[in-house]
């Protein structure tokens, strides 16, 4: 397995602190994606990692080594590649959230908002460059 990328210069203590705090919540609130329909895991997951990056090596090594968000992490630091499971995950669950705003009783902007930028991320995630078989993270 591959290491954890090399780290940024070290930012001020009170700025690391934040970005700590702010990692520990999106990964929090990715871990809760994991079990709430229609709550994005990976998105949170990438910015916990971000955050770590910049606050704290041990949990950034730790996400980097994870089973579960270890491979997200290294195939998006490999040229923004996104599983087709992934791909497959989103899509489903933002049908179920689509046909949900079908039949729940929502002003018709709100919906027709709800459809637009879901179709707009799933074009954005399906145009993403899936990782190789060769290159298995």
């Amino acid at each position: 397995m591959a290491d954890p990328p090399e780290m940024p210069p070290p930012l001020p203590t009170p700025v690391r602190w934040l970005l700590l705090a702010f990692a520990l919540l999106s990964l929090a609130t990715g871990i809760i994606g994991i079990f709430v329909p229609g709550l994005p895991t990976t998105v949170f997951i990438l910015m916990a990692a971000w955050a770590a990056a910049r606050s704290s090596p041990r949990l950034h090594a730790w996400l980097w080594r994870h089973r579960l968000f270890g491979p997200m992490l290294r195939d998006w630091a490999d040229g923004g590649h996104v599983s087709r499971r992934a791909k497959w995950s989103a899509t489903a669950v933002m049908a179920a959230s689509a046909a949900l705003l079908a039949v729940v009783n929502v002003p018709t902007w709100a919906r027709a908002f709800a459809w637009i930028s879901m179709g707009c991320v799933l074009t954005w995630l399906w145009l993403r460059p899936e990782p190789s078989r060769e290159n298995p993270n």
